[in-house]
């Protein structure tokens, strides 16, 4: 019994493991954060268990140290998941997830947002190949393109 409750709970934690470490799934309270700490957010339309390129953006980039790095001086990180097990997600998550794909008009998975810290949208992006540099270098331009 113990060794499959282990199991169990070693799944549960990778299945988890996307939205662990810092990935907000509020977005009132990413919104709330990110102007009292005056940072961009990063908002991940996700399918977590299911979309190939979302895993592989999560795996590539977002558990890379050199991206945490990056986000945890400059990001505050939003996921929106929309994985096929609907028991990952709340609810009321979903149906603020739902609301905010239709906002941002999500048509695919991953699409990824930057906000400014006032809400507001400064681009719009997804998979990006290269690794975790790469794509902190694309953050950066995205975010000074702004500026």
């Amino acid at each position: 019994m113990k060794k499959w409750l282990i199991l169990v709970a070693a799944v549960a934690l990778s299945a988890g493991a996307f939205a662990a470490e810092g990935w907000l799934t509020d977005f009132e309270k990413a919104k709330a954060q990110a102007k009292q700490e005056n940072k961009h957010i990063l908002i991940d339309f996700s399918g977590s268990d299911w979309c190939g390129w979302c895993i592989k953006l999560d795996k590539e980039v977002f558990q890379k140290e050199e991206f945490k790095a990056y986000a945890e001086d400059n990001l505050v990180l939003m996921l929106a998941d929309f994985p096929s097990d609907k028991s990952k997600v709340s609810a009321e998550t979903m149906k603020q997830n739902e609301k905010l794909a239709k906002e941002f008009g999500v048509r695919g998975f991953p699409t990824v947002f930057v906000l400014a810290p006032d809400g507001s949208t400064v681009g719009k992006t997804g998979y990006q190949a290269g690794g975790p540099e790469e794509y902190v270098k694309h953050l950066k331009s995205i975010i000074a393109e702004k500026k």
